[in-house]
């Protein structure tokens, strides 16, 4: 078993620029965090692969500053699984290529069954990977030789799996669809801050009343900024359901607080203060949240056909033809279209629908080109089509 070795100085990291620069190919970056474990998304491991350079790993906190590595890398293609999931945590770290190839999203446009990096390595190369460490803390100091074997398998087949990949795109002529999807994820921008991020407890649903949502609040707001100075998972410190327990409870007091069962956590009386002053502050606020809001999405399809029939048979035409239409390009429908562009549509089409326009309105929805050309006259034909059957039914009927 190779025994590998974490760089974690600049020395170190200034080193593994010049064997990496040295390499051919693209270039394999993989990242572990430890989410449930930590409350940021900062990245513990950086792992790198390059042909006729080998496996490195890279200890973000410790090395700090990655501009060299940057520097030497940056207009090469990278190699990730699951982009979206890694970018984020690279950027923090001021490493961000230029060009990627994503091996998950490549596996879903090709209508591989399963595309978790252990499935896709499996299916392209035949070689069977150990998952057990997927989950485990990476902010854990010194890393166990076991993980770290794991956290470079990750990275060292990934180059030829991309290869098998780009080979599959090419027999089924879906390499430009792929390009299109690389480009636009590595150009998403960060999604904007939630509006009050505090509903998403879980079991605020069982609260009741505007004053006990305060005080839901204000337990949430202080728990994400303890969570966040610790560098601690919230969940962790105090779980989800045992800030609702103490929203129920009522509790009279602070010791009636600390005496309930159900609030548990390592910090639920370490910080009872904390916990007791939140409750408080909802007691007293005159800022009383809404029980319910409304955003401003789209109703639930099951509501369209009361609320706006005509869209609700735009929909019922065009999705079928939509999947069919995926089916045959041997992909997910939502990756040929996501259902949530297909409502938007359908919801308000441009008058008239031609393809043209379809095409036009899913555009500036953020539909790509690809998407674009396989859908629009696809959905101009269904709404069409939804027309022609209400024109025609009186016709049948008589």
């Amino acid at each position: 078993m190779t025994d590998y070795q974490v760089l974690a100085d600049g020395d170190a990291l200034r080193r593994a620029v010049d064997i990496l620069a040295s390499g051919t190919g693209p270039i394999a970056v993989d990242v572990e965090r430890a989410s449930g474990y930590r409350y940021s998304q900062r990245a513990y491991l950086v792992q790198m692969y390059r042909r006729d350079a080998g496996v490195f790993l890279f200890d973000p906190p410790a090395i700090g500053e990655f501009q060299p590595l940057q520097a030497a890398i940056a207009g090469e293609e990278w190699v990730l699984h699951a982009a979206s999931q890694d970018l984020p945590s690279l950027r923090e770290l001021g490493l961000v290529p230029a060009v990627i190839f994503d091996t998950e999203l490549a596996a879903r446009l090709l209508g591989h069954d399963h595309v978790g990096l252990g499935a896709v390595v499996s299916d392209t190369l035949g070689i069977t990977l150990a998952k057990e460490h997927s989950a485990a803390d990476w902010s854990t100091r010194p890393l166990p030789q076991s993980w770290l074997e794991y956290a470079a398998l990750d990275v060292e087949y990934l180059i030829d799996v991309r290869d098998a990949l780009d080979a599959e795109l090419a027999d089924q002529d879906k390499e430009e669809f792929a390009r299109q999807e690389f480009a636009a994820e590595l150009a998403r921008p960060p999604k904007p801050p939630r509006t009050d991020p505090w509903r998403r407890l879980s079991g605020l649903h069982s609260v009741r009343g505007r004053r006990a949502f305060a005080i839901a609040r204000e337990l949430w707001q202080s728990r994400e900024a303890y969570a966040r100075e610790v560098d601690v998972s919230p969940g962790r410190l105090v779980p989800d359901r045992s800030l609702i327990a103490a929203v129920r409870a009522e509790p009279a007091s602070k010791p009636d607080l600390a005496a309930l069962k159900d609030f548990t956590g390592r910090a639920s009386r370490t910080q009872l203060d904390r916990w007791w002053e939140a409750i408080v502050r909802g007691r007293e606020t005159t800022d009383l949240p809404l029980e319910r809001v409304h955003g401003d999405g789209l109703p639930p399809v099951r509501a369209w056909r009361d609320r706006n029939p005509e869209a609700d048979r735009r929909l019922k035409a065009a999705k079928p033809a939509v999947e069919e239409h995926a089916s045959a390009l041997g992909m997910p429908t939502e990756n040929l279209l996501t259902p949530e562009l297909l409502r938007r549509v359908a919801w308000q089409p441009p008058e008239p629908a031609t393809a043209d326009a379809v095409g036009d309105a899913l555009t500036e929805l953020g539909a790509r080109r690809w998407q674009v050309a396989q859908t629009a006259h696809i959905i101009a034909d269904a709404f069409v089509a939804s027309v022609q059957a209400v024109e025609d039914a009186p016709e049948a009927a008589s």
